[in-house]
């Protein structure tokens, strides 16, 4: 099994239970090994009373791209420490998108940063993910193919 085929299966793994994401408002549009992009259409019912993304929905979106990226290993891992700082606003109608990358992974210790852009490119947020790896897969997989 190739690495991106083991990313794509973890993927489909979560998703099918990812009601947090699903919710959202999220999609998954693209996938690989430590890496993952996902993005969600600001509705109104993500505006705060500025009348702009509401912050908690700008993180939300970045965890999900950081679980996404750092479970496509097909291993077991959770967040143990996340941070965000916020750029702009996002705006009600645009598309957000969190783009994921792993910095570092040794042992069951991952860190991954997460940018989330605007549909014009600009920046909205820097998320920094730490994650920590759990026991377990997502989907069975023979040793010899890890």
């Amino acid at each position: 099994m190739t690495p991106e085929e083991r990313a794509r299966r973890s993927a489909a793994a979560m998703w099918e239970g990812d009601r947090a994401s699903k919710w959202l408002g999220a999609r998954i549009d693209e996938i690989g090994p430590g890496r993952a992009v996902l993005s969600m259409e600001v509705a109104d019912h993500h505006l705060n009373g500025h009348s702009i993304c509401h912050g908690g929905y700008i993180f939300t979106l970045a965890d999900s791209a950081f679980a996404f990226a750092c479970n496509s290993h097909n291993r077991m891992v959770v967040a143990q420490e996340n941070t965000i700082t916020f750029l702009s606003p996002g705006k009600g109608g645009e598309r957000l998108t969190a783009t994921a990358e792993e910095i570092s992974l040794s042992g069951r210790s991952g860190v991954y940063d997460v940018v989330v852009t605007g549909q014009d490119g600009r920046k909205v947020a820097l998320f920094r993910g730490l994650s920590r790896q759990l026991s377990g897969q997502h989907f069975e997989e023979e040793e010899d193919e890890a």
